[in-house]
């Protein structure tokens, strides 16, 4: 194994794989930077990405057989056996193959991992009567916090989105800027004692819709509403739960209608003092 390192060495192999990293690594951050302004999608990015790391172990291989000098790209001299020297390229090929699905699996397992993230924006009040703002800000809230106590997930804070409220702004941007993998909008129409609520859950990176969902309800249905709403959620973004939170997502603080707009109200208000 010794004579295979200094064979790499010899040939210059591993300047070549460190040129090779950072020069894609610029390559792919300058996409990045750069595809977004002209709304080009992600997926361009990845098969740039996909492309370099197939490319990683070819130019192992030419830096093993190719040396760069004065006169030029010129053959490098081949000192070991004729046997010794398959073996030497074959474990090089393999190496490389290695590294590059390394590079390929792990950041998609990390990014598995932290992709049970979500922030939910303020909820657009669609009714005829504007005051009922408090009525779709008490169902963001209520959604908000049953999320909150999935402890497989990591949602931002109502502090943290409100200055969102109204804002017509871009999805990545925001999953960016509260570091998240997933945005949650929705709106709330209010007429009499019927509720309709419409969610989407978007996909921060992508601005591409996961999951949207439709209800039309009685007011006294509106814990219901929440509950369905945050558990799939929860099933969208796998996240688990456990009995203990299945049951606090469940629990109705009330049974009157009338009681719990009166507390979302209260409550609604008392949040704008806080901001104020």
């Amino acid at each position: 194994m010794s004579g295979f390192f200094e064979e790499v060495k010899r040939r210059k192999v591993f300047r070549v794989a460190i040129a090779y990293i950072v020069a894609g690594w610029a390559l792919a951050q300058g996409l990045a930077q750069v595809l977004p302004v002209f709304d080009i999608p992600n997926s361009v990015i990845r098969g740039v990405i996909a492309l370099m790391l197939i490319g990683f172990p070819v130019a192992l291989v030419l830096g093993w057989v190719f040396d760069v000098t004065p006169q030029g790209i010129q053959a490098t001299p081949t000192v070991a056996p004729r046997k010794q020297l398959r073996r030497n390229l074959f474990l090089l090929v393999a190496i490389g193959i290695s590294a590059a699905t390394g590079f390929f699996v792990l950041p998609r397992a990390v990014a598995h991992k932290v992709d049970k993230s979500i922030a939910v924006l303020p909820f657009e009040n669609f009714s005829d009567d504007k005051e009922n703002a408090y009525f779709a800000d008490g169902i963001q809230d209520d959604v908000l916090t049953n999320l909150s106590k999935i402890g497989d997930l990591k949602v931002i804070s109502r502090t943290s989105v409100l200055p969102y409220r109204g804002k017509a702004s871009n999805v990545r941007e925001i999953g960016k800027a509260l570091g998240v993998a997933t945005i949650l909008e929705g709106s709330v129409r209010r007429i009499g004692n019927r509720v309709r609520v419409n969610v989407q859950l978007i996909n921060a990176d992508t601005d591409e819709h996961i999951w949207a969902e439709d209800y039309d309800r009685d007011l006294t249905d509106v814990f219901a509403i929440q509950t369905d709403l945050s558990q799939k959620i929860a099933n969208e973004l796998r996240a688990k739960l456990s009995p203990s939170e299945k049951a606090q997502m469940t629990r109705k603080p009330t049974e009157n209608g009338e009681a719990y707009l009166a507390f979302v109200q209260a409550h609604n208000l008392s949040c704008v003092f806080e901001d104020f």
